[in-house]
C-alpha cells in the first residue's frame, strides 16, 4: 500500500501570518474612545471598498459563461450553502460541553460563508482537476454569498447576527451589496485599472481586512469578552473544525463520484466545495456581529489554515494518482490505446496545470 507523502513545506499562509500580528496588536494596544471611534469609521469604509472591489473585478460575463455545466455548480453551491448549514447546526449539540455559545455562533457563521476561488483555482490545477469548473463555481459561490450569506446568518444566528431587524438589513445592504452592486455597474469603465494594479490592489484588499480584525479585536478587548475562550475550548473549536472538513472532503469526492462527474469535476467539486473564503467572511462578520465580531470570525481564521494545510497535502497526493492522467485524456480511438502513459512518470513543469501558484491562497 502507497503511503502519501507530505509536502516539504507546509503552507503557512503569510496573510494569516499578518492577521495574527494584527490580534496581538490589538491584544496589547486596543483602540479606545476616540480612536475607536476613528477605527470603526475607517472599518465601515474598508469593508465598503472592499466588496465595491469585489463587484468591480468579477466578471459577470465569464460567469454566465460557465453556467453550461450547471449540474457541477448546483453540486458546489449545495455543499457551501446546506451542508455546510446542516453540519454547523448539528454541531448545536456540543454547547455548552465543548463550545461556548459565542464560538458555536462563530463556528455556525464559517458554516455559512461562500467557497473560495483563488485557493480553489491553485488546488484543482495542481491535483489536475477542471480548471475552468473551479473558477466558474467559486465565482457562482462568491456571487451568491454576497446576497445569502447575510439572509441565512441573519436567519440561523438570530440575535447573535442582528436577526431582521431593520438596522441590521439596512447595514447589509450599505456597506455589502450596495457597493458590490456599483462595482458592477463601474466594471466596463474601471475594470481595465483593475487589471492592470492588481498587485497593488492586492494589498489594500489585505490591508483592509486587517483593519477589519483589528478593528473587531480592540472592541473585543476592551468589552472583555476573550475572557470567555480558554485553550481546552480552544481545543475543542478545532477538533470540530477537523471532524467538518473531513466530512466535506469526504462528501464532495464520494458524493461526486456517486452523481457521475468525472475524475476532473470531482477534483474541482472537491476543493471548491469544501473551503471557506476568509476574505469574504471577515468583513461580513464585521457588519453582522459588531462588537462580538472578534470571536465570531475566530473558527473562521482557524478553519482557513486548517483548510490550506490539509488540501495543499491532497491536492499533491491527487496529481500522484497514476489513474488520474489516463481519466483526463480518454483515448478517442484505438490508435491512442497504443501508447499508455507510464504511471510512475514525473509530470511535465511545463505543464501549466502542474504548476502550482504560490501567491493563489491569500486570504481567500
Amino acid at each position: 500500500m502507497r503511503r502519501p507523502h507530505l509536502p516539504a513545506r507546509l503552507p503557512v499562509d503569510p496573510f494569516i501570518t499578518g492577521l495574527l500580528a494584527t490580534v496581538g496588536l490589538a491584544a496589547l494596544l486596543p483602540a479606545r474612545g476616540a480612536a475607536a471611534s476613528v477605527a470603526e469609521a475607517a472599518s465601515t469604509a474598508a469593508v465598503a471598498l472592499l466588496f465595491f472591489l469585489y463587484g468591480a473585478r468579477l466578471s459577470t460575463r465569464e460567469a454566465l459563461d460557465g453556467m453550461r455545466h450547471w449540474r457541477l455548480h448546483l453540486t458546489v453551491l449545495a455543499s457551501t450553502f446546506l451542508l455546510f448549514p446542516l453540519l454547523g447546526l448539528a454541531a448545536h449539540a456540543l454547547v455548552p460541553t465543548v463550545l461556548t455559545p459565542p464560538l458555536y455562533s462563530g463556528l455556525l457563521f464559517l458554516c455559512l460563508v461562500p467557497s473560495t476561488i483563488q485557493s480553489s483555482i491553485a488546488f484543482t490545477s495542481i491535483a489536475r482537476g477542471n480548471v475552468p469548473a473551479a473558477i466558474c463555481a467559486g465565482s457562482f459561490s462568491s456571487l451568491i454569498g454576497i446576497f445569502l450569506t447575510p439572509l441565512l446568518a441573519a436567519g440561523l444566528l438570530g440575535n447573535s447576527a442582528g436577526g431582521f431587524s431593520p438596522d441590521s438589513l439596512l447595514k447589509i445592504v450599505l456597506q455589502l451589496l450596495l457597493p458590490f452592486l456599483l462595482g458592477q455597474a463601474l466594471r466596463p469603465w474601471v475594470g481595465g485599472f483593475l487589471v492592470r494594479n492588481r498587485s497593488v490592489l492586492g494589498r489594500v484588499d489585505r490591508g483592509s481586512i486587517l483593519l477589519v480584525v483589528y478593528t473587531a479585536f480592540s472592541a473585543g478587548m476592551v468589552a472583555g469578552i476573550w475572557r470567555q475562550v480558554s485553550l481546552p475550548r480552544l481545543g475543542g473549536l478545532m477538533a470540530v473544525e477537523a471532524v467538518i472538513l473531513a466530512v466535506m472532503l469526504a462528501a464532495t469526492w464520494y458524493g461526486a463520484k456517486r452523481l457521475g462527474f468525472t475524475r476532473e469535476d470531482r477534483i474541482a467539486i472537491q476543493f471548491a466545495g469544501s473551503k471557506k473564503s476568509l476574505a469574504a467572511g471577515l468583513p461580513m462578520a464585521s457588519v453582522l456581529f459588531g462588537a462580538q465580531a472578534s470571536l465570531a470570525v475566530l473558527p473562521l481564521m482557524l478553519f482557513h489554515q486548517m483548510q490550506l494545510m490539509v488540501c495543499a497535502i491532497l491536492a499533491r497526493r491527487r496529481a500522484r494518482d497514476p489513474r488520474a492522467p489516463q481519466e483526463q485524456q480518454a483515448p478517442q480511438n484505438p490508435q491512442d490505446q497504443q501508447a499508455p502513459q507510464d504511471p510512475h512518470a514525473t509530470p511535465n513543469p511545463q505543464d501549466p496545470r502542474a504548476t502550482p501558484n504560490p501567491q493563489a491562497t491569500h486570504a481567500t
